[in-house]
């Protein structure tokens, strides 16, 4: 499979747009986080206040990476959608656990969002790389 220079072009915008969103989310994720400790009465959650990182180091940072370092190598529409949902998983995972500990309450089910999420998310990476390496043997044995 050969791209064009406008497949490579329009393919660069989308990671790029990816990560932009990525970074978007991280915004709103951290004003969330502070208006929702503002008015919590004093009472603060590590898990709320830093559950802007998930996207921000999850989808933003290796999003914009890949297209300032490889805009040609991008993941397919699996590899895509299993990793934004574990780094969606990951997200909401932390904002729950920090309006519970908020709240004064724990819940156990706050476990099956770290594990949906880094099971997600390590699939859509896995399937990335296999897409790599199954397209630079493809190559070599041309």
């Amino acid at each position: 499979m050969t791209l064009s220079t406008s497949d490579i072009n329009q393919s660069g915008r989308s990671i790029f747009k990816t990560g932009y969103v990525y970074l978007l989310v991280s915004l709103v994720c951290a004003v969330f986080g502070a208006v929702y400790e503002h008015f919590s009465h004093g009472v603060y959650s590590g898990y709320m206040a830093y559950a802007f990182l998930f996207p921000l180091a999850g989808g933003a940072l290796p999003f914009l990476t890949m297209f300032l370092l490889s805009p040609r190598q991008i993941p397919g529409r699996l590899s895509r959608n299993l990793y934004h949902s574990g780094i969606a998983a990951l997200t909401v995972g932390s904002m729950v656990r920090g309006a519970l500990d908020i709240y004064g309450t724990a819940s156990g089910l706050c476990r099956v969002y770290r594990i949906a999420g880094a099971v997600f998310a390590g699939l859509g990476i896995l399937s990335y790389l296999f897409r790599i390496l199954s397209s630079h043997s493809a190559v070599k044995s041309l």
